[in-house]
């Protein structure tokens, strides 16, 4: 299963995202688009590409819309993933119907270890 993962630049993401999924989804092919840098990538192709968009979508970002367009209109299922106390934009309810709330790190991997098909951990 190819995943890409989509969220702004606005946090750390390294730690706080990077992090917890590369130790526990191991088995899944996950494109990471800030791996090496903050350099912008040309996501356009890899999105098409991709069998689900897992988006950390506390922090609004530009970019991140423009992924999450292209996702919808590739067919692509998006879910949506946020922190507790940020209030995500009520447009994702248009292109998602999983907006998931979670407050820790090993709370976001649980949940998503529930709606990802076929992991293994």
């Amino acid at each position: 299963m190819k995943i890409y993962i989509s969220h702004s630049t606005n946090f750390d993401y390294q730690t706080n995202l990077y992090d917890p999924l590369r130790a526990n989804f191991s088995n899944l092919d996950i494109f990471f688009p800030h791996e090496k840098n903050n350099d912008a990538v040309d996501t356009k192709q890899i999105i098409k590409e991709a069998d689900m968009i897992l988006a950390e979508v506390s922090y609004p970002s530009t970019g991140q819309g423009i992924e999450l367009g292209w996702a919808d209109t590739f067919g692509i299922p998006v879910i949506c993933m946020y922190r507790d106390g940020t209030k995500p934009s009520g447009a994702l309810r248009i292109i998602s119907t999983d907006i998931i709330s979670y407050s820790s790190a090993k709370d976001l991997v649980e949940k998503i270890q529930r709606v990802i098909p076929l992991t293994e951990t």
